[in-house]
């Protein structure tokens, strides 16, 4: 409580800097509108941005699910078949450093502008921390339970479901809150290749129209967005690690 207290105190006195900054060397609001400008249009502006927000949040749930399936998926096989590892973690890391602005003009030409692109661009910037922190907990599993459940038998299955997945939990909830965060950016990403609607078609439309103040309205409620994200992994996080413990 304290510490939400203490950054929403530090949050407002940037603001106020920020405000009277623009206003003291009179700023084009062309170039940087005062926080203020931003609030008014955040209000009176809403009927306008409205219908471009359950597009948004459609899609980044969406995409996130699908990172989420795509991330696990990915570590689970590594993890069961470590063969694997030596040629396919290479080619996880390489599609990281692969920009994905580069490529989406690519999945536009090869799938069109339907869905899928939109997925595939998401799923791209959010699968690979899911499958990073759950390959990390895989590996952190303690050695000496091992040990001892393949002295009473356990199979290969049954070691990876009452011993390994169990333990790799809290380190997947940390992989989950990264990619959540992404998915907002890569759901905006994704928008800029070609939508009709979403925060990414409306801030493209303002940034032309040189509406920055509205820009930065698109701007404010990404931020929400992902902190609502963030919020709900953590509370999922408290709830399954304590009945996981219990």
């Amino acid at each position: 409580m304290i510490r939400t207290i203490k950054f929403s105190i530090f949050i407002i006195s940037l603001l106020c800097i920020w405000e009277g900054l623009v206003r003291i060397l009179h700023v084009d609001p062309y170039t940087l509108p005062a926080p203020s400008a931003i609030g008014l249009s955040f209000i009176y502006d809403f009927p306008e941005y409205y219908p471009h927000l359950l597009p948004t949040i459609q899609l980044v749930l969406i995409g996130l699910v699908c990172s989420i399936i795509f991330g696990i998926l990915c570590a689970v096989i590594l993890n069961l078949v470590p063969v694997l590892n030596d040629y396919i973690y290479p080619l996880l890391i390489i599609s990281q450093n692969i920009p994905v602005i580069v490529i989406a003009p690519l999945l536009v030409i090869w799938f069109g502008f339907g869905l899928l692109p939109k997925l595939i661009v998401i799923t791209l910037i959010c699968f690979f921390p899911i499958t990073v922190s759950l390959l990390e907990g895989f590996q952190a599993t303690d050695q000496d339970l091992k040990k001892y459940m393949h002295m009473m038998g356990a199979n290969r299955f049954a070691l990876f479901t009452k011993l390994e997945w169990p333990n790799s939990m809290p380190f997947l909830f940390n992989g989950l809150k990264i990619a959540g965060t992404y998915a907002v950016m890569g759901a905006i990403i994704s928008e800029w290749l070609g939508s009709d609607k979403g925060l990414g078609k409306f801030m493209l439309l303002a940034q032309r129209a040189f509406q920055v103040d509205q820009v930065f309205v698109a701007i404010v409620w990404i931020i929400i967005f992902a902190l609502m994200i963030y919020i709900v992994i953590e509370l999922l996080q408290r709830f399954v690690l304590r009945w996981h413990h219990e």
